[in-house]
């Protein structure tokens, strides 16, 4: 139920951002600052946790691929909150979405395959292929 709220709240935001108008458009500057300035504080979420076992880490699809499907993944420590993290991820991956959309971003179009498992190692979450 609680990530059903974010999802909502997510789409409450992302209608608001591209619902709200004014004369005069955002430049392609201004989008990817936005999601630069976004994916910042993903990272710097993500780099708050640590874990002791490899049951602490845990990962999600990160970003907006043109050809559609995530750009990554990131691994991330189940002790910071996931909830937070699920929600900010959420906006990013469609706001890049729209991103990509509205400025004809092309890409490669290959597929970034999730990992196999994740691994505690030193404190900090890493994905294994």
């Amino acid at each position: 139920m609680k990530i059903f709220k974010n999802i909502l709240k997510t789409i409450a935001l992302l209608a608001i951002v591209f619902g709200c108008t004014n004369n005069s458009e955002s430049s392609k500057e201004d989008d990817l600052a936005a999601l630069t300035s976004l994916q910042e504080e993903i990272e710097l979420l993500i780099d708050a946790g640590v874990c002791s076992e490899n049951s602490d880490c845990d990962y999600l699809a990160f970003g907006s691929k043109a050809c559609g499907g995530p750009k990554a993944y990131l691994v991330f420590s189940t002790a910071i909150d996931v909830a937070l993290l699920q929600q900010k991820v959420a906006t990013y991956n469609a706001l890049e979405n729209a991103f990509n959309k509205k400025w004809g971003i092309i890409s490669d179009c290959s597929v970034v395959l999730p990992p196999t498992s994740v691994a505690c190692i030193n404190g900090n979450c890493k994905a294994v292929y």
